[in-house]
């Protein structure tokens, strides 16, 4: 694999070990979206007046290619917040009913089912999984289904632990069980494959500007044909009951949020295009090896395993690593940067301190030789 530092605009006196977080924009996506914003301002009125329904229409058409899935079941938005909050807020539960997640949740996702929780009388319940392997992870989290659930919720890849979860296994039995489903791919675009339509889950929302690395401001919600009718507009605008609706109301009621800036979303599919210039499917399997490299000299150096099984099936360009118990999390990250200039995120996750390694095509052996240099002198 060759190198992309060249291709971002990263600062290169930082070792970046953090794309997970906010991702990173090539220079050649950045300037599309550059050219977009300056097209809007060119003649605004032309742009988002008359433009606006057949520029995006493109924009989701190939983004549905690149996700196995139609144009009219995508809407974009800013990022998988809005798009879980979408759903969330759209289906009706009350007292009695149950959503059923896991205990590795986004602290935002989190925050959003227990608002709901107490706004509407349900009970939401973080179940503790397994990962020792994929059948005990499908296993263990079952068995937290009861009659009353009514909702799963699942991150496809975890924030705090950079697990992937088996997702597919678990929405075809929600879907025999008549359980709704809904997964927040957060990490999953440019990062593992994804065919929607394939996976069948009801609701799958996700972010674009991470590890497809379009611009920030770039998500998407999908949702599966027959399940549309049940999403409400979470902010109501001038495409609910539209005088020109198109051919998909799920499209008309969540696209058009009056005026705000689109050029994320129209330079999504110049992000789909570097991606396949450069053969992603090399620069992922380089990365994977360079962060299994990683969280196995992490490992060494702190005498701590992974909170997984040995398994290369549990992760792909981010990986989690142990950290000792008594390590202060808040002073080693920032000793980390300001010391030796590493940008990486540190966690608490239950009763264990996490650090999270994200590689993606501009890292290198030499950024984790350094991460692992300051490691060693800090821990």
């Amino acid at each position: 694999m060759n190198n992309l530092h060249t291709h971002f605009l990263l600062d290169p006196s930082v070792t970046f070990l953090n794309h997970g977080s906010f991702g990173a924009t090539p220079k050649p996506v950045f300037d599309e979206y550059q050219r977009w914003q300056r097209e809007l301002e060119n003649q605004p009125v032309e742009f988002l007046g008359r433009r606006f329904t057949g520029l995006m229409a493109d924009s989701r058409a190939a983004l549905g290619e690149y996700f196995g899935t139609h144009a009219d079941n995508l809407v974009y938005t800013q990022n998988v917040t809005i798009s879980m909050n979408i759903v969330a807020r759209s289906l009706e539960l009350g007292a009695g009913d149950e959503v059923l997640t896991t205990d590795h949740e986004y602290g935002a996702m989190d925050r959003t089912w227990k608002f709901l929780s107490k706004e509407h009388g349900f009970t939401y319940i973080n179940q503790p999984v397994s990962l020792e392997s994929r059948e005990a992870f499908i296993e263990s989290f079952w068995a937290g289904v009861t009659p009353r659930t009514k909702i799963i919720f699942l991150s496809h890849v975890t924030s705090p632990t950079a697990v992937i979860f088996p997702v597919a296994e678990i929405i075809q039995r929600a879907r025999a069980a008549g359980i709704i489903t809904i997964i927040d791919g957060a990490h999953v675009a440019g990062q593992i494959p994804l065919h929607l339509d394939s996976l069948g889950a009801d609701f799958y929302g996700g972010n674009l500007h991470k590890w497809l690395c379009a611009p920030k401001g770039a998500g998407f919600l999908y949702a599966r044909p027959e399940m549309q009718h049940l999403l409400k507009p979470l902010v109501v605008s001038w495409g609910y009951e539209s005088i020109t609706p198109s051919a998909s109301q799920f499209v008309d009621h969540h696209e058009w949020w009056g005026t705000r800036d689109v050029a994320a979303f129209l330079s999504v599919p110049a992000a789909i295009k570097f991606q396949q210039e450069h053969d992603w499917d090399k620069v992922r399997a380089a990365c994977h090896e360079l962060v299994k490299d990683a969280q196995t000299r992490i490992c060494e150096l702190t005498g701590l395993p992974p909170i997984h099984s040995a398994s290369d099936e549990w992760f792909a360009q981010l990986a989690a690593a142990p950290l000792p118990a008594d390590t202060d999390i808040i002073a080693l990250k920032s000793r980390l940067y300001d010391e030796y200039r590493v940008e990486i995120p540190l966690t608490t996750w239950g009763d264990k301190k996490l650090i999270r390694i994200s590689i993606q095509g501009y890292n290198t052996e030499k950024d984790i030789d350094r991460l692992l240099e300051a490691l060693s002198a800090l821990l």
